[in-house]
């Protein structure tokens, strides 16, 4: 996979990979809309071209609150995120060329409020989805925002990944799946209780 390539279905509005980007920058402005205090930390996992994070600060009040990492192993669209993220003044996102599977790559950056793993779970076995999303509490704050994507190719395992989120202490706010499009998107809301447990140094390997 080109995946410089298959950026470029952002370009068209009618494409279901921009009907899923919209649905993701909702999400995104849900949660800023929300908190309109104090410092917002963001992580991106797979972040590509960072449209969906960096479209929505471009133009929302909360811009100049947020500190984000978005990580990016293909060093052209790290580039361009970084491109885009300056052309727009956002001077707290940060764009590392490292492995979005490797805990060691958010050192620093977490525990985040807002943390973003869209473009992951469909392209990672089921067995490491799981994986991730039980290590996620290590990554939030208390009341943190996950955002997720998945499509519907098998296996379809969305019920599976609803059921993990719960299982770990999160609370589902929105599950995002029409009828007549391939993908969906979940935002859950981590309900810290415990101590979270400490996360596997490899979340996945990118598929």
């Amino acid at each position: 996979m080109d995946w410089l390539d298959w950026h470029q279905d952002y370009d068209d509005p009618s494409s279901d990979l921009s009907g899923r980007l919209r649905s993701v920058q909702r999400a995104i402005r849900n949660h800023l809309d929300a908190h309109r205090d104090g410092p917002i930390r963001v992580i991106s996992a797979c972040a590509g071209q960072g449209r969906d994070l960096i479209e929505v600060l471009a133009t929302h009040p909360a811009r100049d609150r947020v500190s984000a990492r978005l990580v990016e192993l293909d060093p052209r669209l790290a580039d361009t995120a970084r491109t885009a993220a300056a052309a727009h003044g956002l001077t707290g996102i940060e764009v590392v060329e490292a492995d979005a599977g490797s805990t060691a790559s958010y050192a620093g950056a977490v525990p985040a409020d807002l943390v973003l793993f869209c473009g992951v779970f469909g392209n990672i076995t089921p067995a490491d989805t799981e994986t991730t999303v039980r290590a996620l509490p290590a990554f939030c704050t208390p009341n943190a925002t996950v955002i997720w994507t998945r499509g519907r190719h098998t296996p379809d395992i969305r019920q599976d990944i609803r059921a993990w989120f719960t299982d770990t202490g999160f609370k589902e706010l929105t599950f995002d799946a029409p009828d007549n499009v391939a993908w969906s998107v979940g935002t859950n809301r981590y309900l810290a209780t415990t101590e979270p447990p400490t996360p596997p140094e490899r979340l996945f390997t990118f598929q």
